[in-house]
């Protein structure tokens, strides 16, 4: 009885330290989540601010204006050909690496041997962690020249000769550096992410099924397009957008091939710009407080709110299949 009664007060202190534990750590996860809102939500109002000064010179027009002119005594800010350049390369690097990711993703899960799996999923993932400097001297010392001269000055003729689509092939500019190049790398950039997504997907779909369809005759092609994608379709569209988030946001390597010019690309071989490549280039430049510093910071929170509405439209699509 002695023993019994001696224990009851251990208990009962091990189970108030075990509710403080848990308390302690319920109010970590709660602060870590709430620093999170926090840190997104001073960064929107840090821009915002920022950016007020542009916003107010230049109105709504800010946003589709074309102009952009940091001469002092005449400084004319929009961000129009930004924000052109930004969507149009980014669209372009998820029609580049969307095919190619998938294919990888197929072989590696369907088609490669065992012993090939690991070194190709490793090698995926290590460009992954190349930095995005290197992409950009990369692109520019190889990718820029491949495409000067085996594409636009070989095949540049040729293709704008094609009907309905040749004008995207029609340009002045030799100088290899365009939003093409640009998209190019991007695609590269954004391949491992989307890949490795993938792969990790299609792997995690049930032996049964697919042996299921192959046990009906389907072909590989019929297995991946009838069991496989709608199973994983969810996982698949994240991935991609994951892409794209980090496509609209590339800045160094973007900066380094797109040829950083304030004009609408009319070929796929014109130099342009994107936001974050105008901001790399001019706000180390940019004097503290000036209208320049407010119109980068401006663009930039017109980044942010095209990522958030990128991710909502991706959300939003999703949703019946979220049910």
């Amino acid at each position: 009885m002695s023993t019994s009664l001696s224990s009851a007060p251990v208990m009962g202190e091990r189970r108030r330290v075990g509710e403080t534990g848990d308390l302690v750590f319920a109010g970590l996860c709660r602060g870590a989540g709430g620093f999170v809102l926090l840190l997104l939500g001073a960064i929107i109002v840090t821009l915002f601010i920022g950016g007020l000064p542009a916003f107010r010179a230049f109105g709504v027009e800010f946003i589709w204006g074309l102009n952009w002119d940091p001469v002092e005594g005449r400084e004319e800010f929009g961000a129009g050909v930004a924000i052109l350049g930004t969507l149009v390369s980014s669209i372009l690097a998820i029609i580049f690496a969307v095919p190619v990711a998938f294919g990888i993703a197929v072989f590696l899960t369907e088609l490669a041997p065992p012993w090939l799996r690991r070194p190709i999923g490793t090698a995926i993932e290590l460009l992954a962690a190349i930095p995005s400097i290197i992409y950009g001297m990369w692109g520019l010392f190889v990718v820029v020249p491949f495409i000067q001269y085996n594409i636009q000055l070989a095949f540049g003729e040729e293709l704008a000769a094609l009907p309905l689509v040749g004008f995207l092939f029609q340009s002045n500019n030799f100088a290899g550096t365009s939003l093409f190049a640009a998209s190019l790398v991007l695609g590269i950039m954004i391949l491992p992410f989307i890949a490795a997504t993938m792969r990790d997907v299609f792997s995690q779909v049930p032996p049964v099924y697919k042996e299921s369809a192959y046990g009906l005759g389907a072909t590989r092609w019929e297995v991946m397009r009838g069991v496989v994608i709608p199973y994983t379709r969810i996982s698949v569209a994240g991935g991609i957008m994951l892409g794209l988030g980090r496509a609209l946001g590339e800045t160094m390597a973007v900066t380094f091939v797109i040829g950083n010019a304030n004009r609408i690309a009319t070929s796929l071989f014109d130099p342009t710009n994107t936001i974050a490549s105008v901001i790399a280039m001019e706000f180390p430049e940019s004097l503290s407080g000036s209208l320049q510093q407010s119109a980068l910071l401006a663009i930039g929170f017109l980044l942010f709110v095209i990522s958030f509405l990128v991710l909502a439209t991706s959300r939003w699509l999703l949703r019946p299949r979220l049910k």
